[in-house]
């Protein structure tokens, strides 16, 4: 699907003249970035699952792997919420 986004915005200027397709394929990025993210969020609650036992044995090292992983998921979750609020903005103009 992306690919076919690109090859609209390379091969014709749809996207510049129709504010319609532009959405379309804003809406299609967007969607392709949040399933991104969902999935590094995924891994990462993954990865801090697998460390969270060594931790509580007193593994400083990991500790600060988690510290790290948290900030960096918080991080992603805050970017999902504005490509979420983006996303709901072009299918609010998408139903005009």
């Amino acid at each position: 699907m992306i690919r076919m986004c690109a090859k609209i915005v390379a091969e014709t200027d749809l996207y510049e003249t129709d504010e319609e397709v532009q959405n379309l394929i804003d809406w299609v990025c967007l969607s392709e970035q949040i399933k991104q993210n969902n999935n590094t969020i995924r891994n990462l609650t993954g990865e801090y699952k697998k460390i969270e036992p060594d931790c509580r044995e007193g593994v400083r090292a990991q500790l600060e792997r988690m510290k790290e992983l948290c900030k960096e998921r918080n991080n992603l979750y805050e970017k999902q919420n504005d490509l979420e609020g983006q996303k709901y903005k072009i299918e609010k103009s998408l139903e005009r």
